[in-house]
């Protein structure tokens, strides 16, 4: 694709009169201010394909320049997993350290990890050869279904791991759990989040990338049992933002290759980004592809899992199929990341029922517990706990027609403070029936 370029054209200047030659030089020098040298816009080389959704009168914020990383820091795309996939318990158990500050701290002399050794049983993500092969397989015949924990304070939480061996697990800041999981259930996936406010737009986003590590690398390396790590909580940069947040994710997945560490990347809330919006974040996708990151996103619905299922999207025609909250990721995918070649593994870190989501029908409410009465007159259940097990089992029906997705978690056991209306742990027993292999 050849650069847009931005055509200007300067008006014709008319003869003057002797006694205005003061006014017409004025003139003339605004005129050829106004016609200054056309004003190149290269496309971005991995989302050049896709560029066609974004709308022609808008164009994106570009950043500055690519900075590299300090002298000395080598990445191996094989280092992203040497923690991964222990068959056994986690040598060293899990500690929550405090939050760090959220002052830059000096780059460090990177120290290079032991390279790690493929499994012989590794499946690639993608045709092409450049990609990392990543080492899991998924089998559709089983549950997809598992469960975001904030604190797990409950015992049912444990038991839901033994019983069901679940695909993925999400945890958020108490990260004591991750070495339990592995210890009860090996190949379980631990995606873990360190909870940070601190989520701004501004500066060099590959300089933004590497401090953030740093600020979290104390956290990450006492819990080696986690696998991947998210970044920033339910971003939604929009067409002004979203090349900064490619590039700061970019930077992200490699900062945490040098420092042998799992990437997640995206974790966008329900309900973003827009078509033209996700293309501007391929080249983040690209990248994670060739160091072995996932991709991770929350889908949420409200007062039931359908509601805006099969809704179209902006400049798109109806898919019955698709939805607008609820399975919104076969949108990215079959229109902008199958086409390319970027079927990225997908882990679905939040979902479940969730009433902030504006303009629905049903009930005022927050959490699936104040919309149990709904889901029962709509004819999902008997009661209000039945009827929210089998909403979660058809969404399980759905994600698990698709093989990129590793699974999804629900929100959430474990809660504190004003989350206790999506509070699943004594809808564990039951969940943990259905999921059951």
């Amino acid at each position: 694709m050849q650069p847009k370029r931005l055509i200007t054209t300067c008006p014709s200047m008319q003869a003057a009169t002797i006694g205005l030659r003061l006014t017409v030089l004025v003139f003339i020098l605004w005129s050829l201010s106004a016609c200054a040298a056309p004003i190149t816009i290269p496309p971005t080389r991995a989302a050049a394909m896709m560029l066609a959704v974004v709308p022609p009168t808008v164009i994106p914020t570009v950043p500055a320049t690519f900075t590299p990383p300090p002298p000395g820091a080598t990445i191996d795309a094989q280092l992203n997993h040497n923690q991964t996939w222990q068959v056994g318990p986690s040598s060293t158990p899990s500690i929550t350290p405090p939050i760090p500050s959220h002052t830059p701290t000096p780059s460090p002399t990177y120290t290079p990890s032991p390279t790690y050794t493929p499994s012989p049983t590794r499946t690639s993500a993608a045709v092409s050869g450049i990609w990392y092969n990543y080492p899991f397989s998924i089998d559709p015949r089983k549950s997809k279904l598992s469960i975001h924990v904030i604190k797990p304070n409950s015992p049912h939480i444990e038991e839901f791991i033994r019983q069901t061996q679940p695909n993925v697990i999400k945890l958020v800041d108490d990260f004591g759990l991750a070495a339990i999981t592995k210890e009860l259930s090996p190949r379980t996936i631990v995606i873990g989040r360190a909870d940070n406010i601190n989520q701004q737009y501004g500066g060099n986003p590959e300089e933004e990338a590497r401090k953030y590590v740093q600020q979290n690398l104390a956290k990450y390396r006492l819990n080696p049992a986690v696998d991947y790590w998210e970044g920033w909580n339910e971003p939604d940069p929009g067409l002004e933002h979203m090349s900064w947040y490619a590039r700061f994710e970019q930077e992200r997945v490699r900062e945490m290759a040098r420092q042998g560490l799992g990437a997640a990347i995206g974790g966008f809330a329900t309900g973003v980004p827009e078509m033209n919006e996700f293309a501007l974040f391929v080249p983040a996708i690209e990248t994670a592809m060739q160091y072995g990151a996932i991709l991770t996103l929350h889908e949420y619905s409200a007062p039931v899992i359908t509601y805006g299922y099969g809704s179209e999207m902006p400049g798109y025609p109806r898919y019955a199929d698709r939805g607008t909250l609820t399975l919104r990721y076969r949108w990215y995918y079959r229109e902008i990341l199958e086409p390319a070649g970027l079927v990225i593994p997908l882990a679905i870190t939040e979902a479940g029922i969730d009433g902030i989501i504006g303009n629905r029908p049903g009930p005022p409410g927050y959490g699936w517990a104040d919309f149990q009465a709904y889901a029962v007159e709509q004819g999902w259940g008997r009661n209000g706990i039945e009827a929210f097990v089998n909403q979660m089992a058809w969404y399980d029906a759905e994600v698990r027609k698709d093989p990129y997705v590793l699974g999804f978690t629900i929100f959430t056991a474990g809660s504190i403070g004003h989350w206790r209306n999506y509070e699943i742990s004594d809808v564990l027993p039951r969940l943990t029936d259905y999921a059951r292999p």
